[in-house]
């Protein structure tokens, strides 16, 4: 998927090649893992002449949500705090970026606030 969101539009044969030196495959297997993507929803395509060219249909951040909120239901009993504590105490997160992230949710909330009021809300 990393390819295919740089990319925009891109062939299996661009891919397999991409990846290559990190990650060899087989085109097989590069276009099994694009039908499969496809079957989920996650890219489409497009035929040109004879070949397939593949774009994203999912933002990478909306996947990433999506896979989180996975490990918080499956991990976690569905509650965010317990992964922020776990991130914290292995020093996956510091404190001063929670601080940090606190503060641009506040400023979000305060703007969509800003926005409902201007509104008339």
């Amino acid at each position: 998927m990393r390819v295919v969101w740089e990319r925009g539009s891109v062939t299996a044969e661009q891919i397999r090649v991409q990846l290559a030196r990190s990650r060899p495959m087989k085109d097989s297997t590069v276009r099994t893992v694009l039908r499969r993507l496809e079957e989920k929803g996650y890219v489409k395509h497009t035929t040109e002449g004879r070949t397939f060219v593949f774009s994203p249909t999912v933002a990478s951040h909306r996947v990433a949500t999506e896979a989180v909120r996975g490990i918080i239901d499956r991990f976690c009993d569905g509650s965010v705090e317990n992964l922020l504590v776990g991130m914290i105490d292995d020093e996956l997160i510091t404190p001063e970026k929670l601080k940090q992230l606190a503060a641009r949710v506040a400023k979000a909330e305060a703007a969509e606030s800003e926005k409902h009021r201007s509104k008339g809300d």
